[in-house]
């Protein structure tokens, strides 16, 4: 299929609102693909690249900007996938020139709408509501597959783009190779939130409560004497840990699949604060001498897999019961089951003294969806926070000139995918934090006026607050009152953070 094709669809479903019509649309796409196009135009469309991050900064891409324009549509979807490959391959000394030239030949084969289209996908502004949920949809109507077969197996996959080929070329009965398997990470389950702990047990009922920890999610895998450790956003941090391989490598389990967090503690117990937590995922050849510094611990809170049986569809206690079956009780998350307020408010209240954020509570009953955020899992946290996304920064003034410090913050929109602003803060930020997020802001840059820096929507940052409130003055309609920079997060990605509704639902 050419560009072309993919870009003019692209555009009509931006430039759609119902969501039917968009799936309508984009399954009348998926149908026409050749077989060996459907996971480039899949990855495409859902923003990305199928190369993950191939290695383009700002000046690589301004450069490629500047590329003359062709009049007529030559690439095709192969085309563009190959030279998004050699881009990814160029390493070493003079790779930022190799790429430049390779993205700048790129680019000048392409019309004005492609270099757009190809602009925004390297930026990360693709955002024409093409998100993975309306994805599912048209592929289940390409397909004519039950949407939630195509979900469960994307989930299970990891991926959506290798199931839309399966179903689209293969059939329903091809999704049946879509199963739990070791080494292959599955998308970790995720947690709505609760105002409080009261709201939780009337969402749940009887809960299982759990201490929920400040440290990085991971998903250990053990086969036999092979173990890998994957994070939150399905990348292999193995090496990063060793001593979460030699815990794995100690279970009694021949195989076994487990959920959990590693995070750094001291001697007493107490949670280090997250960004400590967070170096150990630094650079690989820091490990050792970080392990020496700064030991890490798992703690495991769900068993989804052991010795041949996948417990994804088990209730949540027999998984745990197995858990603890397999697992040394200090690498076991402290927990509780009661639909008693008072106890579980002495829950809380421990979690909290122990250092930790407060408690996750989980509906006893509930199987494992990989992927997907639902009121099976409600976070119930002491203070009120969100996860948002930087989308421009100010430069500093007084003792902060010279730095990025006033952050525009913005709520994700599912309808869309558009980020909706709703506030700035400069607040919270320690000396250190301003140093880091000046560096790392300029390096998603994509445009500047002589006071703020706009940069591809990619950092996630964690904001508290103590309330929100009404506000015409920015798009989404309210603002955050007494906004403060808590953490980045860079261990979550933009499509995990709150949603511009989860906000408004709090303004009163």
């Amino acid at each position: 299929m050419q560009l072309a094709e993919l870009v003019a669809a692209s555009q009509a479903v931006a430039g759609t609102s119902g969501r039917l019509e968009k799936i309508d649309r984009l399954a009348n796409l998926l149908g026409r693909l050749a077989p060996d196009d459907i996971e480039i135009a899949v990855a495409f469309l859902s923003g990305s690249l199928r190369q993950g991050r191939v290695g383009i900064g700002g000046a690589v891409l301004s450069s490629a900007r500047d590329a003359s324009r062709a009049e007529t549509p030559t690439l095709t979807l192969a085309d563009v996938d190959a030279a998004f490959a050699r881009v990814a391959d160029a390493t070493g000394a003079g790779s930022s020139g190799a790429k430049a030239a390779l993205l700048r030949g790129l680019m000048g084969r392409a019309t004005a709408d492609e270099q757009d289209f190809l602009l925004r996908l390297m930026f990360g502004e693709l955002r024409q509501g093409a998100l993975e949920g309306v994805l599912v949809d048209a592929v289940a109507r390409a397909s004519a597959i039950p949407a939630a077969r195509i979900r469960r197996a994307a989930m299970l996959a990891g991926a959506l783009a290798p199931v839309a080929r399966a179903a689209l070329v293969e059939g329903e009965a091809a999704l049946t190779a879509f199963t739990l398997q070791l080494f292959q990470p599955v998308q970790p389950m995720l947690a709505d939130s609760a105002a409080d702990i009261d709201a939780a047990l009337e969402e749940l009922g009887e809960a299982s409560l759990e201490y929920k920890l400040d440290g990085a999610r991971i998903q250990v895998h053990k086969g036999g004497g092979d173990i890998k450790v994957f994070s939150r956003t399905l990348r292999d941090v193995t090496r990063a840990v060793p001593e979460v391989v030699e815990v794995a490598r100690a279970l009694p389990a021949r195989e076994i699949i487990l959920d959990g967090e590693a995070i750094a503690l001291r001697a007493d117990g107490t949670p280090y604060a997250f960004q400590e937590t967070m170096r150990r995922f630094g650079r690989k050849d820091d490990a050792e001498r970080l392990r020496r510094e700064l030991p890490i611990s798992p703690v495991f809170f769900d068993a989804l897999y052991l010795d041949g049986t996948p417990l994804v569809d088990e209730p949540l206690a027999r998984r745990f019961s197995l858990l603890a079956e397999q697992a040394p009780p200090a690498a076991v998350v402290p927990r509780i089951v009661t639909a008693g307020r008072d106890e579980a408010a002495a829950f809380v209240a421990r979690s909290l003294a122990t250092g930790h954020e407060g408690v996750m509570a989980k509906a006893v009953g509930g199987v494992y969806a990989a992927g997907r955020r639902g009121q099976a899992w409600l976070k119930v946290k002491q203070a009120r926070t969100f996860d948002l996304v930087v989308l421009a920064a100010e430069w500093g003034h007084g003792r902060r000139r010279g730095t990025l410090s006033n952050l525009h913050l913005g709520a994700r929109d599912p309808q869309t995918g558009a980020f909706v602003m709703l506030g700035k803060t400069f607040k919270g930020l320690t000396d250190e934090m301003l140093a880091w997020q000046t560096r790392r802001l300029l390096e998603l840059e994509i445009g500047r006026d002589a006071y703020t820096v706009y940069v591809r929507p990619e950092l996630v940052v964690e904001i508290a607050f103590n309330d929100v409130q009404r506000s015409s003055q920015y798009p989404g309609g309210v603002a955050l009152r007494f906004a403060r920079v808590k953490r980045y997060r860079t261990d979550k990605r933009p499509d995990d953070t709150d949603t511009i509704a989860s906000v408004q639902a709090l303004a009163p």
